[in-house]
């Protein structure tokens, strides 16, 4: 595998790192089997690449990505807690509803950003380069001898886009696995994982259940917004199709992940997540870019089986050899 095909693998697996984060979320917390998230997901990109084309910042038409993803699992949580619809149907319909609305949000069944600004070319040009420039211009006693040498330097100013991408991402990935870890440490996060863990307790403690489960949902899903924004920023463009087997993926990571690192601290959890995601994307880019196994693009689909059936079976056959050897 090539350098740039390993940093393409770790890009969108940054990205889903933050899908799944969000499964886990719905998921494991709030027990909620969540299908939302395949509209929420491509919600999220229409709603950014619609706002960078109308000349928004693109921070801003992230944001309103993430605002408009947390709106939608608010609805999913409203149909199940006010209106009383189980739980996955009430994500079904949603995710059904949501089809029809990302249509209209992009007017059509897609959008280009080819030639937009993104939130990584604004990096680039109000962050990096202002920074580069103050530390070449400000820094004392300058020399000839150093200025010869600055040709030589790393110009953090012109990364190019498939190392830029992947640090950004990075940097986001971390700031949202630690403002999970330390929410759900506060007494509304614990509020959150109570009213998942035992509903009719939590409700015996003095709990809202109802109250948790919308902001559980609005949490979960204003991540899966904020990956579809950063997905079609790196992509150059929304498609109404992009949000095919996304809520596959997001549980793929999570089980991966908590097959490489079981735990249940969240501080743990969030990281096997965010290393499941990275890891799911690593070996489906191997496996496409081995020319001896012979599989292409199409066959996307049928790796993720194939790995998940393995991240579930692994430990049960690890346990029984265990068992035996005892």
């Amino acid at each position: 595998m090539s350098l740039f095909s390993l940093l393409g693998a770790i890009e969108i697996g940054l990205i889903f790192a933050l899908v799944a984060l969000g499964v886990y979320i719905s998921f494991r917390l709030l027990r909620f089997p969540d299908l939302t998230v395949d509209g929420s997901f491509p919600l999220g990109g229409a709603v950014c690449a619609v706002m960078i084309v109308a000349g928004f910042n693109p921070w801003i038409a992230t944001l309103g990505a993430t605002l408009a993803g947390a709106a939608a699992g608010l609805v999913t949580g409203w149909l199940n807690v006010k209106l009383k619809i189980m739980d996955l149907l009430a994500s079904i319909l949603m995710m059904t509803a949501l089809y029809s609305i990302n249509l209209r949000v992009m007017n059509g069944p897609n959008v280009p950003l080819i030639a937009e600004p993104t939130l990584f070319t604004t990096i680039q040009e109000y962050v990096l380069r202002p920074l580069v420039t103050l530390v070449i211009v400000d820094a004392p006693n300058v020399s000839l001898i150093s200025v010869t040498t600055l040709p030589t330097m790393p110009q953090l100013q012109d990364l190019p886009d498939y190392i830029l991408r992947p640090l950004v991402l990075l940097v986001i990935v971390v700031l949202a696995k630690l403002g999970i870890d330390w929410f759900f440490a506060t007494e509304r996060g614990l509020a959150i994982r109570a009213t998942g863990s035992n509903a009719r307790m939590a409700r015996a403690q003095g709990i809202n259940t109802g109250a948790m489960v919308l902001l559980g949902m609005a949490i979960s899903n204003a991540l899966v917004g904020l990956a579809g924004a950063l997905f079609v920023q790196t992509q150059g463009g929304a498609d109404i199709s992009m949000g095919i087997g996304t809520i596959v993926i997001g549980l793929a990571a999570v089980i991966v992940g908590e097959s490489i690192l079981p735990s249940r601290r969240i501080i743990w959890a969030t990281l096997a997540v965010v290393l499941g995601a990275i890891v799911y994307r690593f070996f489906i880019a191997a496996a496409l870019n081995s020319d001896f196994i012979g599989l292409k693009a199409q066959d996307l689909n049928l790796i993720t089986a194939v790995l998940v059936t393995l991240a579930l079976v692994l430990p049960q056959l690890k346990r029984k050899l265990n068992a035996r050897v005892s």
